[in-house]
């Protein structure tokens, strides 16, 4: 029986237990990683601020086919992320080109983006 309640103890962890050393070689513990879990509000904020210049940028800047593809293929209409392949096959066009128009449309959002 005691050794029962012996292995049970010891599986027990403390909120307050080091599970390791920081970059700065301080402690860390459980708590501290589950508080600091939480998302900061400005970067949820910023990050919203972004992906909305996005889509505007998207509108603005992509042809039709190419924003279609970065939907599919990113899942940014909702769905399910597509591969080039599937892409490809419901276009009627070969993967390769899927690829090139991809790689144009980003390649355009990222030169917006800079600026």
């Amino acid at each position: 029986m005691h050794l029962r309640s012996t292995k049970k103890i010891s599986a027990e962890v403390s909120l307050e237990d080091s599970i390791g050393k920081d970059k700065d070689d301080n402690v860390v513990t459980l708590q501290d990683v589950l508080e600091n879990s939480e998302k900061n509000i400005e970067d949820e904020v910023d990050l919203k601020m972004k992906i909305k210049k996005l889509y505007e940028k998207m509108k603005c800047v992509l042809k039709d086919r190419e924003k279609l593809i970065l939907e599919m293929r990113f899942g940014l209409d909702g769905n399910k992320p597509k591969t080039q392949n599937q892409i490809a096959e419901m276009m009627g066009i070969s993967r390769s080109y899927v690829s090139r128009i991809e790689t144009k449309a980003i390649g355009k959002l990222a030169k917006e983006m800079k600026e």
